[in-house]
């Protein structure tokens, strides 16, 4: 059990490190997201523009990471698993888009994608091994 905390506590720290690096990371994407926000993206045929997808995924999966840093865990963690497992930014059609025309247009903003996807992983795991050590009565 030891040995388990001491991982979680590891884990913990590192979501922190990124969830740091991610706000920087944000920061630095300031003029690709003004370039993307006035391109015109008509072609795409989702409700939501790519940046607005981007927004609401960086909400989500950053909820679940501050609520680790500041608590060690989430409010409902088998409802978080469910949703970091369906949050993957390669299963969102405009985030692919966007993350494809990225590669030779906006790294900036290609490597947030991937930063955040990885935090989104690694929260996850987190929550997974949370969850797999729990007392049978929690």
């Amino acid at each position: 059990m030891v040995k388990i905390q001491n991982q979680l506590t590891v884990y913990q720290d590192y979501i922190s490190q990124l969830l740091e690096q991610l706000s920087i990371n944000y920061q630095n994407t300031k003029l690709e997201r003004q370039l993307i926000f006035k391109k015109d993206f008509s072609n795409y045929d989702e409700d939501f523009m790519p940046l607005e997808e981007l927004e609401l995924l960086t909400v989500n999966i950053r909820g679940y990471a501050c609520q680790i840093e500041d608590k060690g865990t989430v409010n409902n963690y088998k409802q978080a698993i469910a949703e970091l497992k369906t949050l993957s930014v390669f299963n969102n059609h405009t985030i692919v888009q966007l993350y494809n025309e990225a590669r030779s247009h906006y790294p900036q903003i290609q490597s947030y994608i991937s930063m955040l996807d990885y935090l989104r992983l690694l929260v996850l795991e987190y929550l997974q091994i949370q969850q797999n050590f729990q007392p049978i009565s929690a």
